[in-house]
């Protein structure tokens, strides 16, 4: 291009640039003033609103400081209190009518259900055990010693027997061994059907007595060392460790009147020279009465008892005075009687060995 074409070139661009630059920062001032504007605006009306608020807050607290709307808002904030906890004593008075009426009714069907359980289990025990609610006699022993609701698992009428032997009588001759005075001995069996934590009358003859305790053990229906453990204490009785280990297997309440009875036999036995009664001579008569197989009861001295009932002992001649031996022996008993016999001397003559120290028994 020839220098005569691009001189007025030139000229013509350096204007056009000239000029926009001019128009360019006038719009960039333009703008600034815009904006200058609209933040002074802004400015202006953040300032009138946060004076508004201002005054708003400053009237209501200028208002709640006179004593007449203060006074207002104080009883209109003390009767919102009260209807709330009104409302929510009301709300818990009522919770507790309705707990109270609920255990009210609860304690109404518990008892109603005892008294009903009780009786039908009386009924029970007359129309299937043969036996009333205070009959002491012919009762399994767990029943006599639930019924006491003590903590001892013993039958009254053997602690009232044990107490007054060792209080008055240790010493009478032939005790367990003597019959007795048998129409005593009825009365005595009345007494305590009726009444099983009455008291023996004083003056009672302990030979009676002997045989009152003799004659309870031989009532119930499974002796105290239970039909299960006939055979095992047999085999056993060599063996005072043995013998220990197999009686703890039974039931507490077996287990603690065989201890409590044994403890007694072994006191009176320490008394031989004045009563005529070792450890043998009582084995020989306590063994058919704390040892018996299944279906081999001692009825013999049931006759004290079920005469009573007014239904004579099943298979024996209540006329015919014959021994408890002589009895199972007629029965079948094919066992020599010499087993159970050396059982019950080894729990008499070894008693704290198998139970614990007879000295320290309470005998109340």
């Amino acid at each position: 291009m020839s220098s005569d074409v691009s001189a007025p070139w030139h000229d013509r661009a350096r204007g056009f640039f000239s000029s926009s630059g001019g128009r360019l920062k006038e719009s960039g001032k333009n703008a600034g003033a815009f904006v200058g504007e609209v933040a002074k605006d802004a400015k202006g009306n953040v300032t009138e609103i946060a004076g508004r608020v201002g005054s708003a807050v400053k009237s209501r607290w200028v208002l709640l400081q006179q004593p007449s709307v203060r006074h207002a808002v104080q009883e209109r904030l003390i009767e919102t209190a009260a209807s709330t906890g009104s409302f929510l004593r009301k709300g818990i008075t009522g919770t507790k009518d309705k707990v109270v009426v609920g255990k009210t009714k609860v304690e109404e069907v518990a008892k109603k259900t005892a008294q009903r359980s009780k009786s039908i289990i009386t009924d029970m025990e007359r129309r299937q055990k043969g036996f009333s609610s205070t009959d002491a006699f012919g009762v399994p022993i767990e029943i006599t010693v639930q019924r006491q609701q003590s903590s001892r698992p013993v039958p009254n009428i053997l602690i009232k027997c044990a107490e007054y032997l060792i209080s008055t009588g240790v010493n009478s001759q032939n005790l367990f061994k003597s019959e007795g005075d048998k129409d005593v001995i009825q009365q005595l069996v009345v007494k305590y059907n009726e009444d099983p934590d009455a008291s023996l009358p004083d003056g009672t003859n302990p030979l009676d007595v002997a045989i009152l305790a003799k004659c309870y053990l031989a009532s119930i229906p499974e002796p105290l060392t239970t039909f299960d453990l006939y055979e095992e204490l047999k085999s056993a009785r060599t063996s005072v460790q043995a013998m220990r280990s197999i009686l703890e297997r039974l039931p507490s309440a077996n287990y603690m009147t065989l201890e409590y009875i044994t403890a007694l036999l072994l006191r009176i036995s320490q008394n031989s020279h004045h009563n005529k009664m070792d450890a043998r001579s009582l084995a020989i008569e306590m063994a058919p009465v704390l040892m018996w197989q299944k279906g081999r009861n001692p009825e013999f001295y049931r006759e004290y008892w079920n005469k009573l009932l007014g239904s004579p002992p099943k298979n024996v001649d209540p006329t015919v005075a014959i021994s408890a031996w002589e009895m199972l022996a007629e029965e079948g008993e094919t066992d020599d009687p010499a087993a159970t016999i050396e059982v019950v001397q080894n729990l008499i003559e070894h008693h704290n060995a198998i139970f614990t120290d007879a000295n320290e028994t309470n005998w109340r």
